[in-house]
């Protein structure tokens, strides 16, 4: 027998979502900001020669740069305002989140309610300050030292470049937050989201362009297609593969006559605890070297030089670092945001337990068990998707545009998106049972 909410969420339909005003309300406001977003991408900066630009990006497409491009959408390529994208926050907000889980004071405040998350916000927001101001001033002195793109080099340029780069990311996080709020979905993961799918119609193009100029064979292309919707298949149904623990709660007397509880619910484990936090924080530790070398410039030590050139997309180093930073992130993450011991404590408060299995210290070496298991073949699954295209890339030259991170994103926030709306029409349809039952009680 079905539960009343997944009756009403088989019965949604278009004229169920016609009847939602707040929901179509929230919609145009999200799709208003993302267009915001992508007028922002073509801004440029102040002070850069384009064709300049244009040669200078042509010459390190293929490069790690490539992949941060596709998460701001192309601004990078067109060096917008929007260049740095949300990245500072996203990397602040994990260093917060790693920070929390190692200081008893963020712990401490992780553990103040409302109060206390404001305040982490806070940090959050410093730390973005802080971290875009860097790598604004590494893209500033990188243009700087490239021949010809800075029309006018000085220290003025470099101020007004961090400053613009600063800013607009900054109001990227004010935009972000906007959407979460008064939006559907979340508003940080839809801007990463709407720079990677604006993308794709252009690399579509160059596919088919190639494949039209013989460059690249019809069947590699019809290959590329097919391989791309059995990962994207294979990503949704591992991003909703879960093991379900099952949960007794015994019967209690409430009277002579009244007995309750003696019910079962299920604990979820979900197969990737740690959804895209891993390849997303393994790239930008990735990127932290050509950071450090754009400092420096042409005439920085050699082997920083050589670092950064083994480091490079595709290479051994490369993808050894990448895979072992998205296994060593999986584990730590799912570790952080997966509690064995509160779960099992929680359930002995609430009188559940699993059976076979003695509730509170056994119960939470039991869950943390089935946890790593889970880990160990989410952690794969993980390296696995996000390899695969970096091998293609660099390989075989295969322009597979969609990476592993890119592509995960992309499913992730797509499978988020649809479920909030599901959320907001099975709410609009119980206020509308609501209301329905309180005019027919009015009436008798």
């Amino acid at each position: 027998m079905a539960s009343a909410a997944e009756q009403l969420a088989a019965n949604i339909n278009l004229s169920s979502f016609a009847k939602a005003d707040d929901l179509r309300k929230r919609i145009w406001f999200t799709l208003g900001a993302l267009i915001v977003y992508r007028l922002g991408t073509y801004i440029p900066l102040p002070g850069i020669d384009p064709s300049s630009l244009a040669a200078l990006v042509e010459q390190n497409q293929t490069g790690i740069l490539s992949m941060f491009n596709a998460f701001a959408g192309g601004a990078v390529a067109r060096m917008a305002i929007f260049a740095l994208n949300i990245m500072p926050y996203i990397t602040a907000s994990i260093i917060m989140q790693l920070m929390s889980s190692v200081s008893p004071q963020l712990e401490a405040l992780k553990k103040e309610g409302e109060q206390g998350r404001k305040k982490i916000n806070q940090y959050t927001r410093y730390g973005t300050v802080l971290l875009a101001s860097v790598q604004g001033f590494a893209i500033a002195v990188g243009l700087q030292n490239a021949e010809g793109v800075v029309m006018d080099p000085g220290w003025f340029f470099l101020t007004t470049t961090v400053i613009t780069l600063v800013g607009g990311t900054l109001f990227l996080m004010w935009l972000g937050e906007q959407i979460t709020a008064r939006g559907v979905g979340n508003g940080i993961s839809l801007i990463i989201f709407a720079g990677i799918v604006a993308e794709l119609p252009s690399a579509l193009a160059s596919t088919f362009e190639l494949g039209r100029t013989g460059a690249l064979p019809t069947l590699v292309i019809i290959a590329l297609l097919v391989m791309s919707v059995a990962v994207i298949a294979f990503v949704v149904f591992i991003e909703r593969a879960q093991r379900r623990l099952l949960i007794q709660y015994p019967k209690r007397q409430v009277n002579a006559r009244q007995m309750t509880g003696g019910d079962s619910s299920h604990l979820p484990l979900k197969l990737n605890s740690a959804g895209v936090i891993p390849p997303i924080f393994a790239s930008s530790i990735l990127l932290l070297p050509i950071t450090i070398a754009n400092f420096s410039g042409e005439g920085g030590p050699e082997w920083l030089t050589t670092i950064t050139a083994m480091l490079g997309r595709g290479q051994p180093l490369y993808l050894a670092f990448y895979a072992a930073g998205v296994i060593f992130f999986a584990f730590f993450y799912t570790a952080l945001v997966f509690n064995p011991e509160d779960t099992a404590d929680n359930l002995r408060k609430q009188g559940g337990f699993v059976p076979g299995i003695r509730p509170g210290k056994k119960t939470a070496e039991y869950i943390d068990y089935v946890l790593t298991r889970l880990t160990v073949v989410g952690a794969g699954y993980l390296t696995a998707v996000c390899l695969l295209p970096e091998i293609l890339i660099s390989s075989y030259a295969v322009p597979f545009y969609f990476g592993g991170t890119s592509l995960l994103i992309v499913v992730s926030v797509t499978m988020d998106t649809v479920g909030q709306i599901q959320s907001h029409l099975i709410a609009h349809q119980y206020e509308g049972l609501i209301k329905k039952s309180k005019l027919r009680g009015s009436r008798r």
